[in-house]
């Protein structure tokens, strides 16, 4: 099946949020006919969300993240509206892995993954605590 996008804009309902403006429509261009005897599914914010694949994931299987992508992108080429373009991107932005956060301890200087601290930023490693504070408590 080769599939294309069709955004959908709700600019009349002023209880939409920003993320529910747009509608992203999967059609089926090998199908004949226009939109909505074409339709496939809807391409959903989150692809995979709490677990829970969506009608889009299990339509498209293994490779829906990939799909989406492919779709985002050609429709970010061929789109005008600026704030169309701009929902695209988020969107895309949300189907990339968040990168995990590394930084170089002060007392040895490997890379590691600081554990969340709100005010005190974490400078040692856990090992490198250890060995200096482990007389402490």
């Amino acid at each position: 099946m080769k599939a294309g996008l069709l955004v959908v804009r709700n600019d009349d309902l002023k209880s939409y949020s920003a993320g529910r403006r747009f509608r992203f429509a999967i059609v089926n261009l090998d199908r004949e006919g226009s939109y909505p005897s074409n339709f496939v599914c809807m391409l959903p914010i989150h692809v995979i969300s709490g677990g829970k694949p969506s009608n889009f994931a299990q339509i498209f299987g293994d490779k829906s993240i990939e799909q989406a992508k492919a779709l985002l992108k050609n429709a970010l080429e061929s789109e005008q509206d600026s704030d169309v373009k701009a929902e695209i991107e988020r969107r895309l932005s949300l189907l990339e892995p968040e990168q995990v956060r590394q930084i170089i301890c002060s007392g040895c200087g490997r890379l590691f993954q600081p554990r969340r601290v709100r005010r005190h930023r974490q400078n040692f490693c856990g090992e490198c605590m250890r060995k200096r504070f482990s007389g402490r408590e």
